[in-house]
């Protein structure tokens, strides 16, 4: 920070309504230092991120994964784009939507749960924590308007009941809970169609994530925004993993030997 902030200052207020939020603390004491999405109303116009990802429960935990690609129009923009974030040390998040703004939601609402925990002594419950994303997502709401959509996937490891637990959203915030799995972006449709034909709810770890894998392929293979594997670029999806372990991605090792699998199986 730019300037010195007494403790008085950088506390809450008493009867805050805004509550323990990192971002309205810089809006109210440090406006300069907030993001410059965020200090501009989000004038900039990123490129549009055509995507799939998806979050799948078992047993022990759950699976979030999503491609690589990244599209402005018919155009290939980038083509190792990461869009599953760690939210904190139980939970996801993954990105659809435009480009710029999402990445900058997911940092934020990463940077928030930090905050949060510091403020309070302890963590935000897993439906908090859907519940603080769905106000950010509904405060876009005008951007998304002008075409700037930003529509994540959360998903985490429920501590209090021991169990997987996926949140979908709509562009005006509104918050919707999946038992089993859910898809978004451009090829969510395709994803979730192959992931109706192969989910059993008593499927291990392992089968969920080749599952995950080869829901991907799927929605790649109509999906032209949606990138499938990149062999000789050797980029792969990104697959992480929830449970009462906490956060963890898939090696890249055995992620590229999972795909490698899948397209033998296709082959053949």
């Amino acid at each position: 920070m730019s300037r010195d902030l007494s403790l008085h200052q950088a506390l809450p207020e008493p009867f805050d309504l805004a509550g323990p939020s990192f971002s309205r603390l810089l809006e109210r004491h440090l406006p300069d230092a907030l993001p410059e999405a965020l200090a501009r109303g989000g004038e900039a116009i990123p490129h549009v991120e055509g995507t799939t990802v998806i979050a799948v429960a078992y047993d022990d935990g759950v699976i979030v994964a999503g491609d690589r690609r990244a599209t402005a129009g018919n155009v290939i923009s980038k083509r190792d784009m990461r869009k599953v974030f760690e939210a904190d040390s139980t939970s996801a998040i993954a990105i659809s939507g435009a480009a710029g703004p999402a990445m900058e939601l997911a940092k934020i609402f990463a940077t928030e749960l930090e905050h949060y925990e510091k403020v309070e002594n302890g963590p935000l419950s897993l439906e908090g924590k859907a519940n603080k994303l769905g106000q950010m997502v509904r405060a876009n709401l005008p951007m998304a308007l002008q075409g700037l959509v930003v529509v994540p996937l959360f998903a985490g490891y429920d501590m209090l009941a021991d169990t997987g637990r996926i949140y979908e959203f709509d562009v005006a915030g509104g918050r919707y809970e999946e038992q089993r799995f859910a898809a978004q972006g451009s090829g969510g449709r395709d994803a979730r169609g192959s992931l109706k034909a192969r989910y059993r709810p008593d499927l291990g770890r392992d089968a969920v994530v080749d599952m995950c894998l080869e829901a991907l392929w799927d929605a790649a293979d109509e999906d032209a925004a949606t990138g499938g594997p990149d062999v000789v670029r050797g980029i792969y999806p990104l697959v992480s993993m929830i449970d009462a372990e906490g956060y963890r991605e898939l090696p890249e090792d055995e992620l590229r030997e999972r795909m490698d699998r899948v397209v033998s199986a296709r082959q053949q």
